[in-house]
C-alpha cells in the first residue's frame, strides 16, 4: 500500500479534472501463450472454433500488427503494467519467475496502469496470474530467495506477501504468484496473503497424461487448489467482483485485469471441456479459454454495463514450443500461423499476438487495424481515454493509440517498435515500417539447430556471416531472407536508432502526449 500512496502523490496534480464522470469501465483479458494462429478470426485454418473471441472482433476492432513487448511471460507483464520495456530495469531481461520468484520488477513509486486508474476514481481488481515478482518471507522475517520446492518449504505463509498487485495499484487481488499449474507453489493468494497454504507434495499421478501435460513441476499444493479447474476459479472471482461492484457502486468505473491460466502448458482443461474439440487436449484448452471470454462478456451484459466497458483481449507472447510442434504434427493446427517462430523467438511468431478492442459507440464494429502497436501502448491509450496526463518519467515506451482505436488517424502513430526475446538485452530487435532489425544471430530464444523437435522448422541464415539480421516484412513476412549484408545502410540506421533508444531510456517523446477523446 505504501507504493500506491507514493504513486498517488505523483499523479495528484496530473490527473483529469474529474475522478469518475463518464469514464468507461475497462476489462483487460490477458491470455497466456495464445498464438496469433490459435484464434479463428486470425487464422481461418485453425482447428479450434473460437466463437466468443470472434464475436469480440465482429463487435470491435481487430489489430493485425500487434505485439507483446517480450517473447516470454514476466517481462511482457511488467511492460503491460508500466508501459516501459522490461529490459530497462534490473532483472527485466529474459528472466521468467517461477515458484515464489521475485522480488517485484516494479520499483516502488513506479506508475502503473492500475495506479493511474485508481487515482482517477476507478475501482481496480486483478484476478489470475501475476508473474511480475513477489517477496515471500521466512519465519525470521527474511526474504526467501531461490527456486524450487525447497524455497517454497522455507516460506512462512502466515506473513504478508510483498510487491504484488495490491502494492502496485490494485485494490484487490486473487490469483497466483507465477504460472498456476507449472511452478512449484500451487496455492492461491488473496490480496497479500496465502489463506490456504500448501500442505504437501503434488500428486501428479492423478493428473492427465498427454504430450501437453509435461510442463508441471512436482511442487507443494494447497488442499483447495484444483489443478484442472484453476481458470474456472478465476472466472468465479472475476464474476464476483463485477457483480459486487455494480451492485454496490453502480456510478463508479471499474478496471478488471483478468489474467488467465490458459493456454499455458500444461494443458489442463476442466473435465467438462475435455474431448470437446477435434484438436486434442490443447485444443480443448483453447476452447475453454474462448468459453471463459464468452462468460465474462455475458456477465457484463447481464449487469447492463457491456456498452460502457472497454474490453481488451490479447496474449502475453506467441505459442509454446511443445504446443506448436505437437499441434502441427497431430492436428494440422499451427498456433503461430502465418509467422516464423514461436514463444521465446525474435521472429514474428514469438511476439505478434491477437489484439482485439471492443468499445461500442467509440470503436467501429468489425473494423481491422493495421497500425503497428505494442502491449506497452495500453497505458498511454488508457490515459488518453480518461484524460490523464502521463508524467515524463513514466510509460517511457507507451504510445497513445486511441486515434487508431476510434478510426480518426490512418497515418502511423508509432515511429518504431522495440522487442526483447528470451535473451533480454542481448536479444533486442527494432521495427520501423517494413524493416525489422534483429541485433543478434539466431532466433533469440529457441535452438532450432540442436533441438530434434525443432529441426524440421530450421531455416539456414542467408547471411550467416552477418552479426545481425534484417528483414523486409513487406516482401518477406516469413523472415526467410536476411538482408543484413545486402542493405548495410538500413542496418546502420536501425542499429543507431536502437542504441539511441537504449541510451535515452525511452522510445516515447519527452513531450507529454495530448489526450484524445
Amino acid at each position: 500500500m505504501k507504493y500506491i500512496l507514493n504513486v498517488l502523490c505523483v499523479l495528484g496534480p496530473l490527473c483529469g479534472a474529474s475522478l469518475a464522470g463518464d469514464k468507461p469501465n475497462i476489462l483487460l483479458i490477458l491470455a497466456d501463450d495464445l498464438g496469433y494462429g490459435d484464434v479463428r478470426c486470425y487464422n481461418d485454418q485453425s482447428k479450434v472454433a473460437t466463437p466468443h473471441i470472434d464475436r469480440l472482433a465482429r463487435e470491435g476492432m481487430r489489430f493485425t500488427d500487434a505485439h507483446s513487448p517480450a517473447t516470454v511471460c514476466t517481462p511482457t507483464r511488467y511492460s503491460l503494467m508500466t508501459g516501459q520495456m522490461a529490459f530497462r530495469v534490473p532483472n527485466g531481461g529474459g528472466r521468467v519467475f517461477d515458484g515464489i520468484g521475485g522480488p517485484s520488477l516494479i520499483a516502488p513509486g513506479r506508475l502503473t496502469l492500475p495506479a493511474m486508474l485508481l487515482a482517477n476514481g476507478y475501482a481496480t481488481a486483478c484476478v489470475g496470474k501475476w508473474h511480475v515478482g513477489l517477496t515471500f518471507f521466512d519465519k525470521a522475517s527474511q526474504p526467501v530467495r531461490g527456486n524450487g520446492v525447497e524455497a517454497v518449504r522455507r516460506v512462512d505463509f502466515s506473513r504478508r506477501v510483498e510487491g504484488g498487485p495490491v502494492d502496485h495499484g490494485f485494490e484487490r487481488f486473487f490469483g497466483t504468484a507465477c504460472c498456476p499449474t507449472t511452478d512449484w507453489l500451487y496455492a492461491f493468494i488473496e490480496n497479500d496473503r496465502v489463506p490456504v497454504p500448501p500442505i504437501g507434495p503434488l500428486d501428479k499421478s492423478r493428473l492427465p497424461k498427454h504430450a501437453y501435460a509435461n510442463d508441471c513441476r512436482a511442487g507443494l499444493i494447497a488442499p483447495d487448489f484444483p489443478m484442472e479447474q484453476v481458470d474456472l476459479v478465476f472466472l468465479k472471482q472475476s464474476r464476483a467482483f463485477l457483480e459486487q461492484h455494480v451492485r454496490q457502486s453502480p456510478g463508479k468505473p471499474f478496471f478488471l485485469y483478468h489474467a488467465s491460466q490458459a493456454v499455458h502448458l500444461p494443458s489442463f482443461a476442466a473435465p467438462q471441456f475435455q474431448g470437446r474439440t477435434p484438436a486434442g487436449p490443447h485444443g480443448d484448452f483453447i476452447h475453454q479459454l474462448d468459453w471463459i471470454v464468452g462468460e465474462l462478456m455475458a456477465t457484463l451484459e447481464k449487469l447492463g454495463v457491456a456498452d460502457n466497458t472497454v474490453v481488451i483481449f490479447t496474449s502475453d507472447n506467441g505459442p509454446e514450443v511443445t504446443s506448436v510442434v505437437h499441434m502441427r504434427a497431430d492436428h494440422s493446427h499451427d498456433g503461430a500461423r502465418p509467422w516464423r517462430g514461436m514463444k521465446r523467438d525474435s521472429w514474428e511468431g514469438g511476439h505478434r499476438v491477437p489484439f482485439i478492442v471492443r468499445w461500442p459507440g467509440k470503436v467501429n464494429a468489425g473494423a481491422t487495424c493495421t497500425q503497428l502497436t505494442s502491449l506497452t501502448d495500453v497505458v498511454a491509450t488508457v490515459a488518453a481515454i480518461i484524460d490523464a496526463k502521463l508524467p515524463e518519467n513514466a510509460a517511457e515506451d507507451s504510445f497513445n493509440m486511441l486515434p487508431a482505436w476510434i478510426d480518426e488517424q490512418q497515418v502511423p502513430i508509432r515511429p518504431y517498435l522495440l522487442q526483447q526475446a528470451f535473451g533480454g538485452k542481448r536479444t533486442l530487435s527494432i521495427r520501423r515500417g517494413k524493416w525489422k532489425y534483429l541485433d543478434h544471430t539466431g532466433s533469440g530464444g529457441n535452438r532450432y539447430e540442436n533441438d530434434p523437435g525443432l529441426q524440421p522448422f530450421y531455416l539456414p541464415d542467408t547471411a550467416s556471416d552477418a552479426p545481425s539480421q534484417l528483414y523486409n516484412l513487406e516482401t518477406d513476412p516469413g523472415e526467410t531472407r536476411n538482408l543484413a549484408i545486402e542493405r548495410p545502410e538500413i542496418v546502420t540506421e536501425l542499429k543507431a536508432l536502437l542504441e539511441q533508444s537504449k541510451s535515452s531510456g525511452r522510445s516515447r517523446s519527452r513531450q507529454l502526449q495530448p489526450s484524445s477523446r
